[in-house]
């Protein structure tokens, strides 16, 4: 676990990492920037409302003072809602906001990277960061963490304004693998489809639970990405998006937009386009809508994952969090001596 100096963990989260049962991660960006208030704090509430009726913790992660923090009260979930000074903190500014001792929401990139450390296994988000549009390389830092953090990482997919077949090549390309929940097609975000397959199909946490068992027994770095499409009752017309980012990519060709500076001018675009599909209360029911289906299962699939658990497949980070020593494991476990059988023969192939 890292050094308690730097990470705080709610009363709630340790005591469910103490007894071993289900912790689902959430990030904070979408507290402090993504909404406008008081839905913001509304949204924060009824998203981790969502993970306890599935009999899990939330752990949602911010920093606050310059301490990494997992799992917040009422009042800290507060303070980043109400806040004007709460910067939105990527991986690469933690050594920053540490030692300057920053208010700062966090990114799906540092999300994952602080709940690892505090040996969560389960992270559940709207959507994930990629590969942006235009000529110039410009991939989010989400992409790069996925691509080295062991995480069940449950999610409805990127957002259509993002260049949705590189994101999904560079995933492929790092040893991400991108499992469908219920579906065969990556979902977009809003949208249940994107022309995209996915590497799996699973239908029930269950069977989530066993790819992520999987994975940390073969000892795999990359995440388990599960995309879960939005309720069809909360998806955006197709049509209505299409044309949308149509316009939106016109008139930012028109303008000599590109590079980092286009995402957030087509979501700008879009937001002012009269579409009403990223307006701030449009944006909340469609998050809490697209949200159900993914945080519902992550606090499942977390819930799956400590009914059946065995220390042989548990990940070190996990292990050391439970005040187990790593470098001697306990009977079980995959470091645990046993007693070499006596080689056999190799059989004759018949070809």
């Amino acid at each position: 676990m890292l050094d308690r100096d730097f990470l705080t963990l709610g009363e709630e989260v340790e005591a469910a990492l103490r007894a071993g049962s289900a912790l689902v991660a959430l990030e904070s960006t979408v507290i402090a920037h993504g909404l406008p208030r008081p839905l913001n704090f509304e949204t924060a509430q009824r998203l981790e409302l969502l993970v306890r009726e599935r009999g899990a913790t939330p752990a949602t992660v911010a920093i606050l003072g310059g301490r990494l923090c997992v799992g917040l009260d009422e009042a800290q979930l507060a303070r980043l809602a109400e806040s004007d000074d709460v910067r939105k903190v990527s991986r690469r500014d933690l050594a920053v906001a540490v030692a300057r001792g920053w208010d700062g929401a966090t990114t799906v990139a540092t999300t994952l990277w602080v709940a690892a450390r505090a040996g969560l296994r389960v992270f559940a988000t709207g959507g994930i960061g990629g590969v942006h549009r235009g000529t110039l390389p410009d991939v989010s830092a989400d992409l790069p963490e996925l691509a080295r953090t062991p995480l069940t990482v449950v999610c409805s997919g990127a957002k259509s304004v993002l260049d949705l077949p590189a994101t999904r090549e560079w995933l492929e390309t790092h040893g991400v693998t991108i499992v469908g929940y219920g579906c065969d097609e990556l979902p977009a975000f809003y949208e249940r489809r994107s022309g995209l397959p996915v590497d799996a199909r699973a239908d029930s946490p269950a069977e989530v639970a066993d790819l992520a068992r999987a994975r940390d027994a073969l000892g795999l770095e990359g995440a388990l990405l599960v995309a879960v499409p939005v309720p069809e009752d909360s998806e955006v017309e197709e049509g209505l998006m299409r044309e949308s980012l149509s316009d939106a990519l016109s008139e930012a060709a028109r303008r000599g937009v590109s590079g980092r500076e286009l995402t957030p001018f087509l979501l700008a675009h879009m937001s002012t386009a009269g579409t009403e599909i990223y307006e701030g209360g449009r944006q909340g029911s469609l998050l809490e809508g697209e949200s159900d289906g993914s945080f519902r299962l992550a606090a499942s699939t977390s819930s799956a994952l400590f009914s059946q658990p065995s220390l042989k497949i548990f990940p070190p980070l996990f292990l050391r969090a439970c005040g187990v020593s790593v470098a001697n494991p306990p009977s079980g476990s995959s470091g645990a001596r046993r007693k070499r059988e006596p080689q056999r023969a190799p059989r004759r192939s018949s070809f």
